[in-house]
């Protein structure tokens, strides 16, 4: 099979990352990208700022790559999607030349002659990817190996508190009233002078809420109402001053003083039952009525397209069963994460790996460079460099943040310290009515 390439499924930061690395060990990348363009999913985003700065977004072997067609990425600085793209994933992506194939769809990855069930010979037979063109055309395509490196962009999390589309919220996605991505504040026209919700409560709400802020400021009238699942903690706002990485924990200390100033009114312990139109209801019959709603609950991996492969999964992640216990919001208090390689990402599938942000499963803790390492050391064991693939090149900064499926419903579950040392809420944290109300 070495005369096969290694099938690389996305051409994201990670999956043209792993191309890089593939040429760089003298193996065939075949990049297999859904959309029309490289970054496609960040394309869709190209307006928020990253809160990672230029040198933790180039990879290394893609720098080198690059370096003979005298691109040179910049050094300081933090871009925005578009500017990412433009300064570096498009020209790795035209480097890369004919590894990668756009408008092709993986619909399914099989080993060729043996579905699931079969054991003879498994490992002696090449993959078998199922790609659609974007006229309808099926093929099949023969690979030595699998990185799949296809994100989670397209499945966001619904915003029903049990993990199921809330009822109504469908019709509300299709009528134009609901959405999944950040507001842009360059084009304000659904936000400017009417009242939008959003719900969820990671760093993509965060961007929201600051992106809503700042057209509030152009538009008077515009109104803005923040719900989220949890009460509040210390950790509403991320890690503030003590995130490793001082843009992220900016992002939550922009979006605490929207609160404190009264810009935003935030909304605790909202668990949403039912959307009807652009009015959102919890399930303890709370009502917040609204023009617009920005969903931002997180992402999910698409597993279909694996079906016929053996996986070892987390059954509460779906993220590679060695890494989960990492990055388990509901397991890892003190937001420190470990680097994650080929040995964490195997799979009993023989050289199938999930990397990037489909390796977190609905985990939201990715970074850039933390794909970057995984590919690294992927491509290195592909290669047959063990010890390369062994070796960890990378340190993760700290989130800052203390968690723990116990903040949940109890405000005070950190008030002793736990593993960060936090301090009891103060008279910043703010106390939030959960009585019977409705906003409008």
């Amino acid at each position: 099979m070495t005369d096969l390439p290694v099938a690389v499924i996305g051409a994201g930061p990670q999956g043209l990352a792993a191309a890089a690395h593939l040429l760089e060990r003298g193996l065939t990348p075949l990049v297999l990208e859904q959309g029309s363009e490289p970054a496609a999913a960040v394309a869709e985003w190209g307006h928020v700022r990253l809160f990672s700065a230029w040198p933790e977004l180039v990879d290394k072997a893609a720098a080198r790559l690059l370096e003979p067609t005298g691109h040179v990425a910049p050094e300081k600085g933090y871009p925005t999607g578009a500017q990412w793209r433009e300064g570096y994933l498009v020209p790795l992506a035209d480097t890369l030349g004919d590894h990668v194939r756009y408008r092709a769809t993986v619909t399914g990855v099989s080993r060729r002659g043996r579905d699931r069930l079969v054991d003879a010979d498994r490992a002696e037979q090449p993959f078998v990817l199922h790609v659609t063109g974007a006229d309808g055309t099926e093929e099949r395509i023969e690979a030595r190996a699998v990185i799949d490196a296809s994100g989670t962009w397209r499945r966001p999390n619904p915003a029903g508190a049990d993990g199921l589309p809330a009822l109504g919220e469908r019709a509300a996605h299709a009528a134009g009233a609901l959405g999944y991505a950040v507001p842009d504040r360059a084009h304000p026209e659904a936000y400017a002078g009417r009242h939008t919700v959003v719900i969820g409560a990671g760093d993509s709400a965060f961007n929201a809420v600051n992106e809503l802020t700042a057209i509030a400021r152009d538009h008077p009238g515009t109104k803005i109402t923040w719900a989220i699942r949890r009460a509040v903690s210390t950790n509403t706002f991320g890690g503030g001053e003590a995130d490793e990485l001082p843009e992220r924990g900016a992002l939550g200390v922009r979006a605490k003083k929207a609160v404190q100033e009264g810009t935003v009114e935030l909304v605790t312990g909202f668990r949403t039952e039912q959307i009807d139109g652009a009015t959102v209801i919890a399930e303890d019959g709370r009502v917040i009525e609204a023009d617009q709603i920005v969903v931002l609950t997180g992402y999910r991996p698409d597993l279909g397209f694996l079906s016929e492969m053996r996986l070892d999964l987390d059954p509460t992640l779906e993220a590679p069963r060695n890494i989960a216990v990492q990055i388990d919001p509901n397991l890892h208090s003190c937001g420190s994460v470990s680097a994650t390689g080929a040995k964490d990402l195997a799979q009993p599938e023989p050289d199938l790996y999930l990397v990037g942000m489909k390796s977190y499963g609905r985990a939201p803790t990715f970074l850039a460079m933390t794909g970057y390492e995984q590919v690294r050391s992927v491509v290195a064991e592909l290669a047959g460099d063990h010890d390369a693939a062994a070796r960890v090149e990378l340190e993760l900064p700290d989130t800052g943040v203390c968690g723990g499926a116990g903040v949940f419903d109890d405000p005070d579950s950190t008030k002793n310290g736990g593993c960060c040392g936090t301090p009891a809420p103060s008279e910043e944290i703010f106390t939030i009515s959960r009585a019977p109300i409705t906003l409008s």
